[in-house]
């Protein structure tokens, strides 16, 4: 069912007799295969495009119950705008409306995404794609930044915040384990910040309940997974039939752990990934993962599509459809199977003490994986071609940071320069 509305909804805010549920549900799915089609800009505009279409629009529900939800899914790990479509979805038409509105946003990015891993391997090493690269990476490296410095403004409070992000960023130069820095970062705001909020009873909604579980997920995966061979992968077959049964439960313990603990925005995804399948798994080399990470932020939809590409170099499609679902199942299972309750747990100060210790270490781990990728999108094989890059990169940050311009602009603007500058290079 879906959640109560607040004591101040107007009377005919939704209108009194919903329609049937079937045509709630063809709605749903309507709109968001649009948004997942026309959905490029990054999270903010996502989440700009819902209130459009569900508040303004529609009128499905209040201002006041589409900004709790954003708060709510601000508070969860995963891509906050892929949670907002479900919880949409939810609000609209209960569990199978949460359904049908993930599955119809994700759709679109991931069959892009697959298209765009299978020319990419198939065509690399032409003259023209690596023009393209040339001129979207800096871009992408830009975006990360840009989003690090917006992040820090909002996060980095008081000096501990501070300390919290440059000590996850130095770990990172050490290999620390990404998720065991997100675990302890938390303990440590549970301590610093604990003592600032007055203490509350414990209630059922309490997020040991179910934000606890899924931290120290890492260790027990990261065993299982760290038994597969240290030589880089070979591309799969398109299907992946010749590895799907041998990598199925790698790429879904991997992923699912990786989905469960992405606080502070999907670009969270980045170090993560880096650290996992570029060095400990071998999966994919250092300039794989880069691209990867490019055609993620070329498709619309969340970033966290980035995973199929993974997913495809270790198993083909088969591979990208395993990893697709795994690091979007907990999104489902968090929107779906808590959602009476989040309005109170978001109130909780265990969860507000244990996010504010978490974000500043999300920040200082993004800050740190930009880095390697900042250093393979510019240094290219000749001076020429690694000054064009550093120059795009350097503009799309100044656009991003000083004027503002959305994404959807940007990366389509670099591949442009790369295409021509290749040319003359």
């Amino acid at each position: 069912m879906p959640l109560p509305l607040p004591p101040d909804t107007p009377k005919d805010y939704p209108p009194s007799h919903l329609p049937p549920r079937w045509f709630r549900l063809q709605e749903l799915a309507h709109l968001f295969l649009k948004l997942g089609l026309l959905g490029f800009g990054g999270p903010s505009a996502h989440i700009a495009m819902i209130h459009d279409e569900a508040v303004v629009r529609r009128r499905w529900f209040t201002e006041a119950q589409f900004l709790e939800g954003v708060a709510i899914c601000e508070m969860l790990p995963g891509p906050a705008s892929t949670q907002m479509g479900i919880y949409t979805g939810y609000l609209r038409a209960g569990q199978l409306g949460a359904l049908v509105t993930g599955i119809c946003f994700i759709l679109p990015a991931f069959l892009i995404v697959l298209a765009l891993s299978w020319a990419y391997f198939r065509f690399q090493g032409v003259p023209q794609v690596e023009d393209l690269f040339l001129g979207v990476a800096p871009v992408v490296v830009a975006i990360i930044l840009g989003f690090c410095w917006k992040l820090a403004k909002r996060v980095i409070q008081d000096w501990q915040g501070g300390a919290i992000a440059l000590v996850a960023l130095f770990s990172i130069f050490f290999r620390a384990n990404v998720l065991l820095l997100f675990l302890l970062a938390g303990l440590v705001g549970l301590v610093i910040y604990r003592s600032q909020t007055p203490p509350d009873p414990p209630e059922p909604s309490s997020p040991r309940g179910f934000l606890w579980p899924l931290l120290p997920l890492g260790p027990l995966f990261s065993h299982r997974l760290a038994t597969i061979p240290a030589a880089t992968l070979t591309l799969s077959s398109f299907w992946g039939l010749e590895r799907i049964q041998e990598f199925v439960l790698p790429l879904a313990l991997f992923f699912l752990k990786v989905g469960s603990v992405i606080f502070g925005g999907g670009l969270v995804i980045i170090p993560l990934l880096e650290f996992e399948v570029v060095h400990q798994f071998h999966w994919l080399t250092q300039n794989e993962f880069m691209n990867g990470v490019v055609l993620g932020e070329l498709t619309p939809g969340p970033v966290v599509i980035t995973a199929a590409f993974v997913g495809y170099k270790v198993a083909g499609a088969l591979g990208a459809l395993v990893a697709t679902i795994a690091i979007f199942t907990p999104s489902f299972l968090l929107i779906m199977g808590t959602a009476p309750f989040l309005v109170r747990v978001r109130q909780h100060p265990w969860a507000q003490s244990f996010l504010k210790g978490v974000t500043p270490a999300a920040l200082g781990s993004i800050t740190a994986a930009a880095l390697p990728l900042a250093r393979a999108a510019i240094l290219q094989r000749t001076l020429a071609g690694s000054t064009l890059a550093a120059m795009i990169g350097l503009v799309a940050l100044v656009a991003l940071v000083q004027f503002k311009r959305p994404t959807w602009q940007l990366v389509p603007a670099g591949a442009l320069v790369g295409l021509l500058g290749g040319t003359f290079l």
